[in-house]
């Protein structure tokens, strides 16, 4: 007895068969069937060929069923599929290849990853939200001409240690996170940091953005003071008079989507840096600083992209400016008699002013640098300071009970009679004006 043999065609090999079967009949040409098919009216004429001959199995690709010569090795598989539940647990596919590529050669493509994840039924640990309709502004063209800045606050350590935030800043043109730190909280610390580094490694910016943190802008919805109305500039935080030292211009963003480089940036960081933590074990503050610094060139040269102009932007570090002496915290003080000033309820000593000049009443700012150390700035001259003395003490007695000695008085003096002098008569005769009149006294 014969079997039926079922027969399963896709939606391109029922058209096909729809199609062929009217050019069997002849209710239609090569032609016109080949420009239903978008195929060549050869190909067409062959297709119907195998139709006739073999019913609608010749519709059938060849290599159905059939196992393809570069499907991966089965250990190969289970080795991706062992290492994405166990060690590289919550990597995501692309940053998954990338790390096992990394001592092994041989390890497939990450779209190859993800179908071999998505076959073992291992769900990836982020999902993608729908795209949304936004009009995406260009890069800028030149590298130094817009540094986006932004801090991020989560929980980093999956909560071996402390929930942290981290400041970094994402250069507009390439991509390239030119710096970036830890910090228990988003502050101006963590900022000034950021632009060391960046100093240090590219240059300065012309222009910062970033969001309208009290960072960098005192109260934007208070409306502005006299002064401010007089002067036509707001009142400047460290980070801001640090950026108006430095002439680098800020713009401050209305909502996160006008960041988005900066914010895509913190998608990836949560995902790939989260990983890289978690396989390192890192439970402290200082540690991950240190495996940010080590990360960070790694994430340029993956992410990073060319500049649409080579030349860039990045301006020099001022010569006259040491960078400690800029990225600070300043407080205006005014300097006293004896050459000090005021500081967290006690003094700092000044030392000798240059050309000789005295100190008193002198208006100087007061530097906290980010290293501890407090330096005074006037007239573009900076002097170390350091506390000063203490004041002299004011002697008292040891005991407020102590019976004071006696003391033996002197033999009192015999006066001796001797002729009235010239100084001990009156100036003045009793007959005098001011002798007539009683003293007034007061009532």
């Amino acid at each position: 007895m014969k079997t039926r043999e079922t027969i399963t065609l896709d939606a391109r090999a029922q058209q096909r068969l729809l199609v062929l079967t009217h050019v069997l009949a002849g209710e239609l040409d090569v032609g016109e069937a080949a420009a239903y098919l978008q195929l060549s009216p050869r190909q067409v004429t062959r297709v119907a060929e195998r139709l006739r001959s073999d019913g609608a199995a010749g519709l059938v690709h060849g290599n159905r069923g059939r196992r393809p010569a570069n499907r991966v090795d089965e250990a190969v598989r289970s080795s991706i599929v062992d290492a994405a539940l166990t060690t590289l647990a919550g990597f995501n596919p692309v940053h998954l290849a990338e790390t096992l590529a990394e001592t092994d050669p041989t390890v497939p493509s990450a779209r190859t990853v993800r179908r071999i994840l998505a076959e073992a039924g291992v769900e990836p640990p982020r999902t993608r939200r729908p795209p949304a309709h936004r009009s995406r502004r260009e890069r800028m063209p030149k590298a130094g001409m817009l540094l986006q800045t932004d801090g991020s606050k989560h929980d980093w350590l999956e909560g071996r240690g402390p929930v942290m935030t981290l400041v970094a800043g994402i250069d507009d043109a390439t991509g390239a996170v030119t710096g970036g730190t830890f910090r228990a909280a988003e502050d101006a610390v963590g900022y000034f940091e950021m632009l060391a580094q960046t100093a240090r490694r590219h240059g300065l910016p012309l222009a910062l953005y970033s969001d309208l943190s009290g960072v960098f802008i005192k109260d934007p919805n208070r409306p502005p003071t006299l002064a401010e109305q007089l002067t036509g500039r707001r009142s400047l935080t460290q980070v801001g008079r640090a950026l108006d030292d430095l002439a680098i211009h800020w713009i401050g963003a209305r909502s996160a989507e006008a960041k988005g480089r900066a914010e895509r940036l913190w998608g990836t960081l949560q995902d790939r840096l989260v990983s890289e933590l978690r396989r390192k074990g890192i439970a402290t503050l200082e540690d991950a600083n240190e495996l940010f610094a080590w990360y960070l060139p790694r994430h340029n040269r993956r992410f990073a992209v060319e500049a649409t102009d080579a030349e860039p932007a990045w301006r020099s570090w001022p010569s006259d400016l040491p960078p400690e002496a800029v990225l600070c915290f300043e407080y205006p003080r005014r300097a006293a008699r004896d050459a000090t000033v005021g500081w967290d309820g006690g003094a700092l000593a000044l030392p000798r002013r240059r050309g000789g000049a005295g100190w008193a009443g002198q208006r100087v700012v007061v530097q906290e640098r980010l290293d501890g150390s407090l330096w005074a700035r006037d007239e573009g001259e900076l002097y170390p300071l350091v506390p000063a003395p203490p004041t002299a003490p004011v002697l008292r007695a040891r005991s407020q009970n102590r019976v004071p000695e006696l003391v033996t008085p002197p033999e009192p003096r015999v006066p001796t009679e001797r002729a009235p002098s010239a100084a001990s008569t009156p100036r003045n005769p009793s007959d005098h004006p001011w002798r007539r009149y009683p003293a007034v006294r007061p009532r």
